[in-house]
């Protein structure tokens, strides 16, 4: 079994970004050109590696290779966004890989693309300024259109075996993993579960119950064989449960208008570990979003949209105005679940004046912006 952390290690170590991999600082799929320049890269290496897994790792800077981090990114549907927009589309995974020094919230993004086999990988449809058709393939460090002379060669997978081969976990790997969990986890309950006399997951969080039930919120749960984060949540409330074939977690989202809030089930993940050292992980969106009264919505938008020009032209909020504010994320999230399609561009254009405004707020916009991108891709 591959250690994710070695191996971003491992691939870092070529200096340079080339055709089996690429490096970035951040990962933006919720604007147009962001997910274009994604797309782009997912053709490009998968043209260039035909016969070998190729990756792109994001969380670092582009200078001196420093591994400073990007939030944990959980949308498990991405492999949708690659299917809609993309002829022949290779098989990708998103992996969220924790690093000891970084702080509890930031990850290092790995996204692996998985061979094609010879299978030329296009745009299907124009986004950007990329046209449907185009066909892109790396060019040492850069994706590079290509119209003439398409020719699929197989240059990296002795290369690249190598590197995996040595990113290979081993038992000392696995103990400094959940040794490291139980310490840095240590005020939250953390725990740990050997699955398959294999496999072992580590869970920590805050517990409480409610009507006899047990739920945890600022939940971190890691897959310490390969070093990979499966969950992290600093807001909603999870539930757990295991047996000794498979690791289920129900994840809930707190919405709601005025001072009437419910947890609603969002998301349940099941991992299912085999006996043949081998694991899947299975997804499937719970969510059905609340409706609320169209008037209410309207007069919520509304003042929604005041608020943000307050904050565009710079003036002081009273009490009554920054509670609104705090849950602006979340309602421009409802409007938007009940047809008010122009609910997440405004919630979009709202990102710049809500992350000057306060690191609180701006978290809150990130969970309503993670909610929206499952919702959306399922």
């Amino acid at each position: 079994m591959i250690n994710k952390r070695l191996l971003i290690k491992n691939l870092l170590a070529h200096n340079d970004e080339n055709s089996f991999y690429d490096k970035k600082r951040q990962l933006n799929i919720s604007e147009r050109e962001g997910k274009a320049k994604f797309l782009k890269h997912i053709c490009a290496l998968s043209n260039s590696n035909p016969e070998n897994n190729s990756y792109i790792v994001i969380g670092v800077e582009d200078e001196d290779n420093s591994i400073v981090g990007i939030d944990f990114f959980d949308d498990s549907k991405i492999q949708n966004l690659v299917n809609a927009y993309l002829t022949n589309p290779p098989i990708i995974s998103y992996e969220n890989i924790p690093f000891p020094h970084l702080p509890d919230h930031l990850v290092v993004g790995l996204v692996t693309i998985r061979p094609n086999h010879g299978k030329v990988c296009s745009f299907r449809k124009n986004i950007w300024k990329y046209y449907g058709g185009s066909v892109f393939f790396r060019d040492g460090s850069i994706s590079m259109p290509k119209v003439f002379d398409i020719e699929i060669k197989n240059t990296n997978s002795a290369i690249v075996a190598s590197i995996e081969n040595h990113s290979h976990n081993n038992i000392e790997h696995t103990l400094d993993g959940v040794f490291d969990f139980m310490k840095k986890r240590r005020d939250y309950n953390p725990s740990y579960k050997v699955f398959k006399e294999y496999f072992v997951v580590c869970w920590a969080g805050k517990e409480k119950r409610i009507k006899g039930e047990t739920y945890y919120s600022r939940v971190d749960i890691e897959l310490i064989n390969e070093q990979v984060k499966l969950f992290y949540s600093d807001l909603d409330e999870v539930s757990i449960s295991e047996d000794k074939d498979q690791f289920k977690i129900i994840e809930y989202v707190h919405l709601g208008l005025h001072d009437q809030f419910k947890y609603y089930p969002l998301e349940e993940v099941v991992i299912r570990f085999r006996d043949n050292a081998r694991y899947d992980i299975d997804s499937q969106l719970l969510f059905e979003p609340p409706q609320f009264d169209k008037k209410i919505l309207y007069h919520i938008y509304n003042t929604n949209q005041a608020l943000v020009e307050k904050l565009k032209k710079g003036y002081e909020l009273n009490n009554l105005e920054k509670r609104d504010l705090r849950n602006l994320p979340s309602t421009y999230l409802l409007c938007y679940l009940n047809n008010f399609n122009e609910a997440l561009t405004k919630l979009e254009e709202a990102k710049p004046y809500l992350k000057a405004y306060s690191n609180e707020i701006y978290n809150l916009y990130k969970e309503s912006m993670r909610i929206l991108r499952k919702v959306k891709y399922n």
